[in-house]
């Protein structure tokens, strides 16, 4: 296990042979955040704003999965959900982490609900942001994510998709998220989740998250928290996980996008924390 200063770059340890970058913070019961997937994202990218609130009540661990941020690639290149079901959990034995906590976001929202479904001791309670549920038709901000070709206003252009407020993005933001858009297996992993048929011409642009009738066997408590003006991940997906799983509530945020941790950050501190502290959420 190595620690290094460069911000994003954490821990490091290595789980079915590739090197596997996380941040940690706190003491107390383990809570895991899961980050999404579009170009240049990371842990940290996802995670920096909120974790010094959650690390206050929990030992918060974000991990780079396999494919994004600074962990290593797999070396086939051949990315899979049951793939990152899989490191995930070796993640976490690798820890020696029994049972923990999860925070999804879209992406990681998906894979978290994966992870529960397989394994549904190692998980006690999920809170999850701008997470799809069942077929779909693939939304502008999935197919501009899918397609998107590395260039300062490409990338500009395709994050404005995801914040309701399109002045989150500033060009700091992008000049750190081009650099980690460009490298040569930078979107392998991403283009893994959004297969090619979807954004071809005369294509029906059908892609899946988890199944409803996956979703309705979960028993954990679930947060469900989307915004209404989410242009990635329809508010109505969200509402299909709170709509089947047996233990779910949902909470719905007015002129806010796909980035509910930072477009709400306070709001979604709090819901979490009386969520995952107690069980009920405000």
């Amino acid at each position: 296990m190595t620690q290094h200063t460069e911000p994003g770059v954490g821990l490091s340890i290595d789980v079915l042979g590739i090197p596997t970058n996380y941040l940690e913070a706190g003491e107390g019961p383990p809570l895991v955040l899961i980050h999404g997937s579009g170009p240049g994202v990371s842990a940290h990218a996802n995670w920096a704003g909120v974790m010094p609130e959650l690390s206050k009540s929990f030992r918060v661990i974000a991990l780079d999965c396999p494919g994004f941020g600074f962990s290593g690639r797999k070396p086939d290149a051949q990315y899979s959900m049951p793939f990152w079901i899989e490191h995930f959990l070796a993640f976490l034995d690798a820890l020696g982490l029994r049972q923990v906590a999860l925070v999804g976001n879209s992406f990681g929202g998906s894979l978290s609900l994966a992870v529960a479904a397989t394994a549904p001791e190692r998980i006690t309670k999920l809170v999850l942001m701008g997470t799809p549920c069942g077929k779909f038709k693939i939304t502008a901000g999935l197919r501009a994510a899918r397609t998107y070709v590395p260039s300062h206003d490409n990338l500009k252009a395709m994050l404005q998709m995801f914040p309701f407020d399109k002045s989150m993005v500033d060009d700091a933001m992008v000049v750190k998220r081009l650099e980690a858009s460009s490298a040569p297996d930078a979107l392998t992993a991403y283009r893994a989740l959004v297969p090619a048929s979807a954004v071809e011409e005369g294509s029906d642009g059908i892609i899946s998250g988890v199944p409803e009738k996956v979703v309705a066997r979960l028993q954990q408590p679930i947060l469900v928290l989307h915004g209404r003006e989410d242009q990635v991940v329809p508010m109505e997906l969200g509402l299909r996980i709170f709509t089947n799983a047996p233990n779910a509530q949902f909470h719905g945020f007015a002129s806010c996008g796909h980035w509910v941790q930072s477009e709400r950050r306070d709001q979604f501190v709090k819901a979490a924390l009386a969520f995952l502290d107690d069980g009920s959420a405000p």
